[in-house]
């Protein structure tokens, strides 16, 4: 749930920010809104005066996820239209939230930090992403069934989530995987691509991904594969870890057991 209207956090950015439809400028600015809308990651508020595209009243209110009402507005520019996919808060109950534009992310052709493209929704200033080599010992289990075991992985470590354990890809089971047409997208990591995996007859949907190209801060992790750790064993030198019961690091307690435990 979102936070009472009053108390909703924001900041401004020094990042220039672009948005396009249709290879036109939407919205040009160097002083985006951001607003955290809910506690994950933020939205862009725009300033109205940097809005280069027309924007087309609908008639249509709604209700922004900070609790503030907004009148709704068509993007056009060029040859292009956009429906609803503008809003603009009325006497929102945080100040900093007038005369701005709230747009719909998917409703945009492209969107940029500086000249970087930036994916499925802007970036968290307070989020960081460490790519670390580790030696390690990890072996990964479904059933019973060793599926990779490996010297040479990455641990991803990024804020408020669980470590991955991204794993070279010659030390994993691959006769075990196929490829599903299951595409992702993060703005920290890029674009990810699935597996499945069949043991005997029976097949485990989008156990694992790998990022074949990752965004520079991710790179090391580039072309290898990790499991879902939700849903398979892990074992690091030996010691089984408790699977998680989310993807958030606020579920990650408890010692680790022996192996085996």
């Amino acid at each position: 749930m979102p936070p009472p209207a009053s108390r909703i956090r924001h900041e401004r950015s020094a990042k220039r920010v672009r948005a396009y439809l249709g290879g036109h400028v939407v919205v040009d600015t160097d002083r985006p809104l951001l607003v955290w809308e809910i506690s994950r990651y933020p939205a862009y508020y725009l300033p109205s005066a940097d809005v280069v595209a027309r924007l087309e009243p609908t008639g249509e209110n709604s209700l922004l996820r900070t609790g503030d009402h907004a009148d709704g507005y068509d993007v056009a520019v060029g040859d292009r239209r956009a429906a609803a996919s503008a809003r603009i808060p009325v006497t929102p109950a945080t100040a900093a939230l007038a005369d701005h534009v709230r747009f719909t992310w998917s409703a945009m052709d492209a969107w940029f930090e500086e000249d970087e493209e930036v994916f499925v929704h802007p970036r968290d200033p307070y989020k960081r992403i460490d790519a670390l080599r580790s030696t390690r010992r990890f072996m990964v289990e479904l059933d019973g069934e060793v599926v990779a075991d490996t010297h040479a992985a990455v641990v991803l470590h990024e804020t408020g989530l669980i470590p991955r354990h991204y794993l070279a890809p010659t030390d994993v089971r691959r006769d075990l995987l196929e490829h599903s047409e299951t595409v992702t997208h993060c703005p920290y990591k890029g674009t990810a691509r699935y597996y499945h995996l069949y043991l005997g007859d029976q097949r485990f949907d989008d156990i694992a991904w790998e990022y074949p190209t990752p965004l520079p801060e991710s790179a090391p992790i580039a072309g290898r594969i990790c499991f879902d750790d939700l849903r398979v064993d892990v074992s690091i030198d030996g010691r089984r870890r408790p699977r998680p019961t989310s993807p958030s690091a606020v579920d990650l307690v408890g010692e680790l057991a022996p192996h085996g435990g």
